[in-house]
């Protein structure tokens, strides 16, 4: 590890300590760890792979589905390998360009995963709420456009955190009492007024993460409201079961994300081991949970992957 100069107020590298409190334990934690991220990235990639080779797949909710996965592979990657060898080599020193793109990819894209959920939920709204015009309203060239329009929001709005990062004096400390380089973590070892950038901070978060749960929230209002007059039970359950994977999946996301969120800004009281490790549960959870939930949820998911491990012909 390399010393730290107090005159020095921008590092070149910081040191990352891991779990505060469970230092001893790094070496058990790391092997779920290890484990969950080697399934995140088989199943995702799997999922990948059914969707692109089965052309009976390439409708709205399948598709943004792959771009989810692709999300999801950026972020726990960012931050699983240099996890690792934190946890199996005490190798915590990051460079701090290195920290900035952790901290700009892994918060951008996670901004990107709750733009697809919404479009999830929008997919599912139209085609629940005004079946007739999904396929007018949802076509393929709207798709790519508002997978781009959240790629484009995640990138802009997160884009100014490194700068707002790198312009700060860094003149108490060089250790970053977290598993990887993250926002909030970096603001409270700076040494100068963040108040600002703590607000743009907030802000941001809120017209993303948070007006997107919201919409999602509304959208699932009115999908009720619609299911509930159908006919018959077993319609109503029928129409319900199509959103059960995406209900999980919000659950599973938005749970973690929100209470690392919430601790980092307001749970003082929060024990620093429980804010750390929820924080790398929802990195790891949610990439690992998703495709296995609509690989285990969705029959044509399921059978295309039956056929592809019997190498049998595709499905028609």
């Amino acid at each position: 590890m390399s010393a730290f100069n107090k005159s020095d107020v921008h590092p070149s590298t910081f040191i990352l300590i891991g779990i505060p409190g469970l230092e001893a334990a790094h070496i058990w934690i790391s092997i779920p760890f290890c484990v969950v991220y080697l399934l995140a990235l088989l199943a995702n990639f799997s999922l990948l792979f059914i969707i692109k080779t089965d052309p009976s797949l390439h409708e709205p909710m399948y598709l943004f589905l792959c771009m989810l996965a692709v999300a999801d592979l950026i972020v726990c990657t960012t931050a699983m390998p240099k996890l690792l060898s934190l946890f199996w080599f005490d190798d915590g020193e990051i460079f701090f360009e290195a920290c900035l793109t952790q901290v700009f990819l892994i918060h951008s894209c996670s901004t990107m995963e709750s733009g697809f959920f919404l479009a999830m939920a929008f997919d599912r709204y139209v085609a629940i709420c005004n079946p007739l015009r999904h396929s007018v309203i949802l076509t393929h060239t709207v798709i790519k456009e508002m997978g781009l329009a959240i790629v484009l929001r995640g990138t802009v709005l997160l884009s100014p955190h490194p700068f707002l990062l790198r312009w700060l004096p860094y003149c108490k400390t060089n250790v970053i009492s977290h598993t990887y380089c993250e926002f909030m973590a970096l603001i409270k070892i700076s040494c100068a007024e963040t108040r600002i950038r703590r607000a743009y901070s907030l802000i941001v978060a809120f017209l993303t993460g948070g007006v997107d749960f919201i919409l999602i929230i509304c959208s699932y209002i009115l999908i009720l409201h619609t299911v509930f007059r159908l006919p018959s039970k077993d319609a109503r359950l029928k129409t319900l079961g199509t959103c059960g994977s995406h209900v999980l999946v919000i659950l599973v996301s938005y749970t973690p994300a929100f209470f690392s969120f919430l601790t980092h800004r307001f749970g003082q009281h929060v024990a620093p081991h429980v804010h750390i490790f929820v924080a790398n549960i929802y990195l790891l959870v949610p990439p690992m949970v998703n495709p296995i939930i609509y690989g285990v949820r969705t029959k044509r998911i399921r059978d295309r992957f039956l056929k592809v491990l019997t190498f049998s012909k595709p499905l028609t």
